[in-house]
């Protein structure tokens, strides 16, 4: 049996398909939830959930929470003089499910599917795997969370073409993403997000409200005293579900202090994380480029979203109500374990094809024409755009920018930034060249990105046909090396640049021979065609070339036409020709 398991930054559950249902995992305390909380004792003992929730308030000093925002990076947290990545931390709570999973299904679990936020980079999802690893499961494989909630809604069985908005506000992470339904395909059309906003950071505004008001300095206060008041805010955060005004107490310096706040108040309070909500939700509707109104359902998942200002704040901006049938704990797990259900191939489970997109867009560093055309190096120039849809393969060409370059470098870069060095490090491919003046030896440098996290560089110089070639793979592949060089192989056609596809190739040929044929006011017309095409061709992206093709076939037959009354009123003008 394979186990599902929503890794949060607040709370992580776990979930099997058995029976011919999704059966979340009680904790050993009795509870669905278990908090994403770490601490530990002088003697070594590790405490998980809500025991080390409550070892928060008495030692916060060797208690850890929020570390999944931590994933992937290279900060440490100090624990009695011992250090722990996220990784870690995160291995402690993945191990406590696994234990509380195989009591409660009295066998040996070895294999999971663990959900990731679909804006995780590929070094935040290589930690999320090796927790997994460290806390003994196999992990085979790593599912979106947004794809995982329309899993668990069952988008897939609906029967109408669909477009749907997925909105995911967890405890430290925000996903929105654009899913649309055709027949038994779920296509993912865009993912956007924010991996340092989330119900944590609701928390922090009462927080604050409370820290201004009766001017506290945090300089000075205990943490013991700090963490008192975070748990309060938290409880009062809860609170606003139920109720319009809640008092928010806390004992400082054992003198209790009250503050009433009404939902009206919290709300205006909360703008600025509003703000920053909106954004994602614009940018995925214009990276999928659908219009509000071409939305059909709107999709709450998430524990932040049971907060009534959200789902206000989101029907106001969506223009009607969201979906909220699931508990939004809840959710993810379930769509977790119906996809390690799919995994399985159980016969109660109806398999769906999941296209996906890429999250952020694949690149290289270039050098760029500055002020006084001076050449300046360290620029991001993507190849593959985020939100392609893949599998997909893109090329571009690059020339050398010295005198006598005896080699290129090639940087595989993951990210938005302009800079290259704001952006993720996946590879370095090098290649020589022959040494000649700057701008006279060019690469071809080509990348295939497969839905299975595999990213194929290829670089070709152009004048030697030397070529190198290096497979990057995800950690939620589920390929070794001969069989991503296999997968790669299957998608050669995928490789041929548009310009050189036979379609389009023919077509540019027919555009040569008429304008070769053609005389006067008709040969700019069919050079802007031309150009017209080339350059939806250099975008290398599919459906549009499938859309410029067909309207670069409809100029060309009209031009055709113009061609032929041409000739016949020359010859009409001189019969005797």
């Amino acid at each position: 049996m394979i186990l599902g398991i929503d890794l949060g930054t607040t709370n992580s559950l776990g979930a099997v398909f058995q029976d011919g249902e999704v059966t979340v995992i009680p904790g050993r305390l009795g509870g669905k939830l278990t908090p994403s909380v770490v601490s530990i004792d002088e003697d070594g003992t590790v405490y998980v959930g809500e025991t080390a929730l409550e070892r928060k308030s008495i030692d916060p000093a060797n208690t850890i929470s929020v570390f999944k925002r931590a994933m992937g990076t290279d900060r440490q947290y100090e624990i009695h003089g011992k250090k722990y990545r996220a990784e870690d931390l995160s291995a402690f709570v993945l191990r406590s499910i696994k234990e509380d999973a195989e009591t409660y299904l009295g066998q040996t679990i070895e294999e999971a599917v663990i959900s990731v936020p679909a804006y995780f980079n590929d070094r935040q999802r290589k930690a999320t795997k090796r927790a997994g690893e460290l806390a003994g499961f196999k992990v085979e494989r790593i599912i979106n969370e947004p794809t995982a909630a329309a899993i668990a809604y069952g988008i897939d069985k609906r029967e109408d073409e669909s477009r749907y908005l997925v909105f995911d506000l967890g405890g430290g992470t925000l996903d929105v993403s654009i899913l649309e339904l055709d027949d038994t395909i779920m296509e993912v059309r865009a993912v956007a997000g924010d991996n340092f906003l989330g119900g944590e950071d609701f928390t922090d505004v009462l927080y604050r409200m409370f820290i201004n008001k009766f001017n506290i300095d945090e300089t000075v206060m205990p943490l013991k005293t700090l963490t008192h008041i975070k748990r309060q805010a938290e409880k009062c955060k809860k609170e606003f579900c139920e109720k319009d005004k809640i008092l928010f107490s806390a004992v400082i310096e054992e003198e209790p202090m009250h503050m009433e706040v009404t939902l009206a108040e919290y709300e205006q309070a909360c703008q600025l994380l509003f703000e920053r909500i909106k954004k994602p939700i614009e940018r995925s509707l214009r990276d999928a480029k659908i219009r509000l109104e071409d939305i059909s359902e709107v999709v709450l998942v998430g524990g932040a979203t049971k907060l009534p200002i959200v789902r206000r704040f989101v029907g106001r901006l969506m223009g009607r109500p969201a979906k909220v049938e699931i508990d939004p704990d809840e959710a993810i797990a379930t769509g977790v374990a119906l996809q390690a259900a799919m995994k399985e191939r159980n016969e109660d489970i109806k398999e769906i094809v999941l296209t996906d997109v890429c999250p952020y867009s694949l690149g290289t560093d270039t050098s760029i024409r500055g002020v006084g055309d001076s050449l300046e190096s360290g620029y991001f120039d993507p190849i593959i755009e985020r939100n392609t849809v893949i599998p997909a393969s893109r090329t571009k060409r690059y020339w050398t920018v010295r005198n006598n370059q005896r080699s290129v470098s090639v940087d595989v870069l993951q990210g938005e930034s302009r800079l290259a060095s704001g952006n993720l490090l996946l590879g370095k491919l090098t290649v020589p060249v022959p040494p000649r003046p700057a701008g006279q030896e060019s690469i071809t440098v080509t990348f295939t990105y497969d839905i299975n996290s595999l990213l194929e560089v290829i670089v070709k110089v152009d004048s030697t046909n030397v070529t190198k070639k290096m497979i990057i793979k995800g950690e939620d592949s589920v390929y070794n090396d001969e069989q991503a060089a296999e997968r790669m192989a299957q998608l050669d056609y995928l490789k041929i640049h548009p310009r050189d596809q036979e379609e389009n190739k023919l077509l540019l040929l027919k555009a040569e021979r008429m304008y070769e044929e053609a005389l006067g006011d008709l040969r700019p017309l069919i050079n802007r065609a031309v150009m017209e095409f080339e350059s939806v061709l250099e975008r290398q992206n599919g459906s549009e070339i499938q859309h410029a093709r067909e309207d670069f076939k409809d100029a060309l037959s009209h031009l055709e036409v113009l061609m032929e009354d041409q000739l016949t009123h020359d010859y009409l003008d001189d019969p005797e020709e």
